[in-house]
């Protein structure tokens, strides 16, 4: 039996009681994935479910579970877990429904939707920071994220060999951006908050997915990952002014009584912690086509350029990093298929 009949046999025998199926069965249908290994089918119940095949050996199944029962409690609105088996990676949760962010968002709904958005956000950085459930956001792993931007993306997808000094060089750009993270206020963080992981929910909720990576790490990861979205880009202005008002409130929250901070500290913490993700980005996108064989994130790479380049450009200290990125890797950029200026 393929491993796509044998799911739908568990899921059709672990229906909730509530759950009715059609009287000749419940059917599967392949839904679009992600940047995973998980594959997702809705069952034709009433109400619908979602059946999923996550191998164990590539998803950490458990973690989705504990982590999502953490944010539920938090009165996150993620997907119920029905049944579970984590030997063979199946799952069968409640179906959140198709209505993504990314495809809602326009000029008029932006400002509803990200106020929807960031009222969640204030949610899941509320979470109980449980270190069985959510491990550090550390410097071993900040600097292991961006290490994948030489690995994939330099080497990889550019084929630009580095010399010791260029290495060195970026030693120092990811120890500084690090340590960026490490100075803020640290709280639960999904680590992949954007407009594809959210959904309009009929009861008024946003709903909340793709969150098994998450995290206790710095207090803006997730704003940035929401405001300067690899999907989507919003006018500077307009991701200036919802940052600092949602960090300013962040703040007060979680700064522990510390005295009042400035915007442009906000500000700083906020762009150099989008340039810590959007250098991992570069990297993880690259490998998702030349390892994973997924070519449609790189029509996404000119905009996390864009992303990368801006704070560069903007914060002296990144001066070097930003002249070797211009001299060195846009001459390769710039012939890639997939480049846009």
């Amino acid at each position: 039996m393929s491993g796509l009949a044998e799911l739908g046999v568990w899921a059709r025998e672990h229906l909730p009681l509530a759950i009715k199926s059609p009287p000749e069965g419940a059917v599967l249908t392949p839904l679009t994935g992600d940047a995973g290994f998980r594959h997702y089918f809705r069952l034709d119940t009433s109400p619908s479910l979602i059946a999923v095949i996550a191998p164990p050996q590539q998803e950490n199944n458990p973690a989705f579970v504990t982590k999502g029962a953490a944010l539920s409690r938090a009165g996150v609105h993620v997907p119920k877990v029905h049944a579970v088996d984590y030997e063979r990676g199946f799952m069968l949760l409640e179906d959140l429904g198709d209505d993504l962010f990314l495809p809602l968002l326009d000029s008029q709904s932006v400002a509803d939707l990200y106020t929807a958005a960031e009222q969640t956000l204030a949610l899941i950085q509320a979470t109980a920071a449980d270190p069985a459930i959510f491990p550090p956001y550390n410097e071993q792993l900040l600097l292991e994220e961006m290490n994948l931007f030489p690995e994939w993306f330099v080497g990889g997808l550019l084929g630009v060999e580095m010399d010791d000094k260029e290495r060195r060089m970026l030693g120092e750009t990811f120890a500084a951006l690090a340590a960026s993270a490490l100075a803020q206020p640290q709280v639960v963080v999904h680590r992949d908050y954007h407009s594809r992981n959210l959904l309009q929910l009929s009861s008024g909720d946003v709903g909340v997915i793709d969150f098994q990576d998450a995290v206790v790490g710095a207090f803006s990861y997730d704003l940035v990952s929401l405001l300067k979205d690899c999907y989507i880009c919003w006018p500077s202005e307009l991701v200036r002014e919802r940052a600092l008002a949602f960090l300013r409130e962040a703040w007060h929250r979680h700064s522990g009584g510390s005295a009042a901070v400035e915007d442009r500290q906000l500000l700083a913490w906020f762009d150099l912690m989008g340039l810590q993700r959007h250098i991992k980005v570069l990297g993880i996108f690259a490998r998702l086509w030349l390892r994973d064989g997924k070519p449609r994130y790189l029509d996404d790479l000119p905009l996390v350029l864009r992303y990368t380049l801006e704070v560069t450009q903007r914060y002296t200290e990144f001066s070097p990093f930003h002249q070797w990125f211009d001299e060195r890797l846009m001459p390769a950029i710039v012939t890639q298929p997939w480049y846009r200026a």
